[in-house]
């Protein structure tokens, strides 16, 4: 039985765990997200190799590797897989799913955690064993004290707005200042640094390094180099974007993408 037959499962143990891979979704990257969809169960998917995108109505996630995406029961949403990719996910039902964050998050995937779910993909999926229990305790401690990171891009709702947001969206590597983006939402530049973070918690600026660093990440994982990644977002030096790439990653790039896909890290 696959995750998506299993994340509808109504009955079996309160905690599933499906290991998966997936190869990269190709073509008109609008055209290959997966649809709109909803499980049963909560899910938690840990990437370890490659890099997924989590769409919901309030925005979008990255999952670079060593990262999970949290998303409770029947949420609403669509996942892109950037390039092929691997990884576990976990399955709880949604009596177990009330002390666990009510909207999607991304988390930092530890080793103990890591270790957790790893070996809880070969329990029994009917039933749980008193030590599956216990184990199953901590996996959802766990996920209930991560601390969410900052990879997630809320969507504002004003319609001018969702105009600039889009533009920028479609062309991350655009070195328009607030002022043209203002003129495609048909606002003024003030009025838009006024409103973005009213609707999303973050300042204009913060929104559009965000929607960059998320570009960012996809491109790396489709292995382009960082020194082209870097200059296509208007970067003097590789080194400056690798710098911020490691304040708002913790890690450089090489940490999260090498491997035989991999073009180049340096």
């Amino acid at each position: 039985m696959g995750v998506w037959e299993t994340s509808e499962r109504a009955s079996g143990a309160a905690l599933i765990t499906c290991s998966w891979s997936r190869e990269a979704d190709t073509g008109k990257r609008d055209t290959k997200r997966y649809h709109w969809h909803t499980h049963h169960r909560g899910q938690l998917l840990c990437v370890q190799s490659g890099l997924v995108q989590i769409k919901t109505a309030e925005g979008t996630w990255v999952l670079p590797p060593s990262r999970a995406g949290w998303i409770p029961p029947n949420a609403k949403h669509s996942v892109l897989f950037c390039n092929a990719v691997s990884g576990y996910s976990v399955l709880l039902l949604p009596a177990v799913c009330q002390s666990l964050p009510n909207r999607p998050q991304v988390v930092g995937l530890n080793q103990m955690l890591e270790s957790m779910v790893v070996r809880s993909a070969g329990w029994d999926q009917a039933q749980l064993t008193a030590e599956n229990r216990r184990i199953a305790d901590v996996i959802i401690d766990e996920i209930r004290t991560a601390e969410a990171e900052a990879l997630y891009l809320p969507m504002p709702t004003d319609p001018r707005l969702v105009r600039v947001a889009e533009a920028i969206l479609r062309h991350p590597d655009s070195k328009n200042t607030a002022e043209q983006w203002a003129e495609v939402g048909a606002l003024s530049a003030r009025t838009l640094r006024r409103l973005m973070p009213a609707e999303t918690g973050l300042t204009f600026v913060q929104w559009r390094n965000q929607a960059q660093l998320n570009h960012a990440l996809a491109l790396l994982a489709q292995g382009e180099r960082v020194g082209d990644v870097a200059f296509a977002l208007g970067y003097a030096t590789p080194s400056n974007f690798i710098a911020m790439f490691k304040k708002a990653m913790g890690h450089p790039p090489a940490y999260y993408f090498s491997g035989s896909q991999r073009k180049d890290v340096r």
